[in-house]
């Protein structure tokens, strides 16, 4: 009986839109939050390609700035990024766990060393999986793959950002459904 009780559901965190507040154009950098590495990716400047660019390892350093914030903060302004873009690991089922709450906390983190960026949070689900078959699938395998998996799921997290954002940006002005007062006016009799 217990089942069929109506409960609130859990709190999920949703993610952004791409292009909705956009910076225009510049590079973007992605991030891929692991718990022992972070994969960083940067677009060129027109936002059409993301590449890979470091594997950062993960500070075990409570409180202050740690070593990994600083160093992906050091990427962000040697890049001149207009715009962060951080997966959002949520579960298959949408819903939020301890790796959507440490994703979050590293992009608080973050956004206190890098003042005037915008961080946004995009659904990276199965971008390591995808990425990891990826690197596979080139030949790239064992420890090889571990030192780069972190980034090519962070490129995997920012392309699917900025392809979003292109299309977004690009698709044609929504018209406005909304009928004229002419088109609401009614006839008069024998008009």
């Amino acid at each position: 009986m217990d089942e069929f009780v109506d409960r609130p559901p859990p709190r999920v965190r949703v993610p952004d839109r791409p292009g909705a507040d956009d910076p225009g154009s510049g590079r973007r950098i992605g991030i891929d939050v692991g718990s022992v590495r972070i994969g960083v990716a940067s677009s060129d400047p027109g936002g059409v390609l993301a590449t890979p660019v470091e594997t950062v390892a993960r500070s075990k350093a409570k409180g202050g700035a740690a070593e990994d914030v600083l160093r992906v903060a050091s990427i962000v302004a040697e890049y001149e990024a207009v715009e962060i873009v951080i997966g959002l690991p949520r579960t298959l089922r949408g819903e939020s766990g301890s790796a959507v709450k440490a994703a979050e906390g590293f992009a608080r983190a973050l956004g206190r060393h890098v003042s005037g960026v915008p961080i946004r949070m995009a659904d990276e689900r199965l971008t390591t999986v995808s990425a990891t078959r990826a690197l596979r699938d080139s030949g790239v395998r064992g420890k090889s793959q571990r030192a780069v998996i972190d980034q090519a799921a962070a490129v995997a997290i920012l392309q699917a950002w900025l392809d979003e954002r292109s299309a977004r940006l690009n698709a044609p002005e929504s018209t406005d459904s909304t009928p004229s007062e002419e088109q609401c006016r009614i006839p008069e009799v024998g008009e």
